[in-house]
């Protein structure tokens, strides 16, 4: 069962929680707009769903409210940024910020990140870069939950790779996806709805494909991007492993199995390699008239979009999409109807509301709603 709730009222709740955290309100209020850009656009996976998450990480001292992001080694064109145990929702944002003001210097900006957290959907922070008519990147990696091609042991993370490319008339491309056949949040989506997974998402412990939602809480493994070794798994894992490499190994963050989980089921890693720090995450922000000028560009990605939508779809019915183009829907049909949220995710959230003491609000009848402790 699912109720429905304003987008203003959730708002108001998850920077009201932040607040209660610690965090000054314009943070708060940053963070929270993370969370309900992911519920906005439709990945339910990542957004107040979430949240109970962090305040778990906040009680484990694994985020400091009173950190301080910044810069420890940089040249004209790149940086590293330590997140110093800060909330991902914020680290990732001022590390863009970083990269973009980089490229606006040089032409292209590039920032790795370590010692951060869980940093919300990759796409809002290479959206960043559309408000400078840039062209955003943005990488992390992630839970060691995804096997590599033909393992049995979880190694990597869910990975995800975002960039956002700015188009003259039409809206920009967004490209937001995992690494891997599908991240966990999906599989929590169907432990809370009662569904299974389709065969190619997750393996068991025995690396037999299966339908259970449960099964990493079992010992299995998700799969990477190809699912099987027949249907091109290795190169799933083979992007899997750049954004680990890009997002850990450069910035000396955690990397492989030694990434911090944020998922409640996996332990710190005890082994992590000396002098690695957190989740790494890596941006980058590269202004077009570094290559041509802009408007030219734009024109031909108008032309790249309207031909990619005018191709010969398979059913006539369902039109073929561009990136970015699903998400764009759902967030302006949730702009206008609110955002729904599954009973569970919505009993996690009032619980949290007691314990934080931050009234939640009821669901949305006739138009209207109100608050409730």
């Amino acid at each position: 069962m699912e109720a429905v709730f304003s987008v203003d009222a959730l708002r108001g709740f998850t920077e009201a929680v932040f607040q209660q955290m610690g965090f000054v309100a314009a943070d708060a209020a940053l963070a929270a707009d993370v969370l309900l850009k992911a519920d906005l656009r439709g990945i339910d996976s990542h957004g107040l769903a979430r949240l109970p998450g962090y305040v778990r990480l906040w009680d484990a001292g694994r985020i400091r409210v009173d950190a301080r992001p910044h810069i420890v080694h940089e040249t004209p064109s790149t940086a590293l940024v330590d997140g110093d145990a800060g909330l991902g929702l914020l680290v990732a944002p001022y590390a863009m910020r970083v990269a973009i003001a980089k490229a606006s210097q040089v032409g292209a900006g590039w920032v790795a990140v370590r010692n951060s957290n869980h940093f919300g959907i990759a796409g809002y922070h290479a959206m960043l870069a559309l408000e400078k008519d840039m062209i955003g990147i943005a990488l992390t990696n992630a839970s060691p939950l995804v096997a590599p091609a033909l393992s049995l042991e979880r190694m990597l993370g869910t990975n995800p790779i975002a960039v956002a490319i700015p188009a003259g008339e039409e809206p920009p491309v967004v490209i937001d996806m995992a690494t891997a056949a599908a991240a966990n949040g999906k599989l929590e989506i169907l432990q809370r709805k009662g569904g299974k997974a389709p065969l190619g998402w997750v393996q068991d412990a025995e690396g037999r494909p299966t339908h259970d939602p449960f099964a990493l809480q079992r010992g299995g493994a998700l799969l990477p991007l190809g699912s099987r070794p027949e249907t091109g798994s290795h190169k799933g894992y083979c992007l899997s492993a750049l954004v680990d490499i890009l997002s850990g190994v450069l910035p000396g963050a955690g990397f492989g199995p030694w990434v911090p989980p944020f998922v409640h089921f996996l332990p710190l890693p005890q082994d992590a390699p000396p002098g690695t720090a957190g989740i790494g995450h890596f941006f980058g922000a590269m202004r077009i008239d570094a290559f041509r000028p802009a408007a030219s560009f734009k024109t031909h990605m108008d032309s790249w979009i309207r031909r990619f939508r005018s191709a010969r779809p398979i059913d006539a019915a369902e039109p073929v999409k561009i990136p970015g183009d699903p998400e764009r829907a759902m967030e302006a049909e949730r702009l206008q109807r609110g955002i729904p949220l599954h009973q569970s995710v919505i009993e996690a959230l009032k619980n949290l509301s007691a314990r934080m003491g931050v009234p939640f609000p009821d669901s949305l009848q006739n138009g209207e709603e109100k608050n409730v402790t």
